[in-house]
């Protein structure tokens, strides 16, 4: 097992560079941190290196022996993880398209978490995010997702050009919106779908509203609207549920 004493090390260095995301976009690397993420990224063959302060730690190698602070340099909280993988982010296509989820714009991290982890419960075949939402790789969201974020496609793309790709195959596109709306209780349960939420404060784009081939509101009362991962999970199960 190799050692590595000082944090000046040229490769600790580099590897903290992975705590910027212009880095993680460079590389397409991206560091997880705790037992529980590092497990599911070695379940994906994801893990390049492992660096611990514990030599017992994982039957895993490539694996460095480090001290204490310099796996603090590593990681981005204050978990108090004893162990940080460099990993390689995971480049997949949806091997199918029944169940699209589609995000326009989130911006919090903890919300995009929990839409992807949310998917993988509810057997999704991917997510797919606007260029403008917030970095995959952000440790928030990495935590937030529990390392479903390793278990199911999760890409960027030009949304109108992707939902125009679904139409042609034949994907009913779901717009979540507002402003001329069926209610839940009244939508149509297509065999095959996407269903696209929105940004936090302006929802989904006017463009991909009038491009959608429904569009779609929750019935409630006391509030127009709902957090969008509260929103998100309602609108997964229920269009999940009954398309079985």
């Amino acid at each position: 097992m190799e050692r590595i004493e000082s944090s000046a090390n040229a490769r600790i260095k580099e590897w903290a560079k992975l705590l910027q995301k212009k880095e993680r976009d460079r590389t397409g690397r991206f560091l997880a941190e705790g037992d529980h993420l590092i497990q599911e990224a070695m379940k994906e063959g994801l893990v390049e290196v492992l660096i611990s302060d514990h030599a017992e730690d994982y039957e895993f190698e490539p694996k460095i022996l480090v001290p204490e602070h310099t796996v603090r340099k590593l990681s981005s909280s204050v978990s108090g993880a004893h162990s940080v993988a460099v990993c390689r982010q995971k480049q997949s296509v949806p091997e199918k398209t029944d169940r699209i989820l589609i995000l326009d714009g989130v911006q919090d991290p903890g919300n995009l978490g929990t839409l992807i982890r949310t998917a993988v419960s509810f057997r999704y075949d991917a997510v797919v995010c606007s260029m403008e939402t917030v970095d995959l790789y952000n440790d928030k969201v990495i935590r937030s997702t529990q390392g479903s974020l390793f278990h199911i496609p999760v890409l960027r793309a030009d949304l109108a050009e992707y939902t125009a790709s679904l139409q042609k195959d034949g994907v009913c596109v779901i717009a979540t919106t507002l402003e001329d709306a069926v209610p839940l209780k009244e939508l149509p349960r297509p065999d095959r779908f996407a269903v696209i939420l929105g940004n936090e404060g302006n929802g989904v784009g006017r463009h991909l509203q009038d491009a959608a081939d429904v569009r779609v509101r929750i019935e409630m009362s006391g509030f127009e609207s709902l957090n969008v991962a509260v929103a998100g999970g309602i609108l997964m199960y229920e269009l999940g549920a009954k398309a079985e």
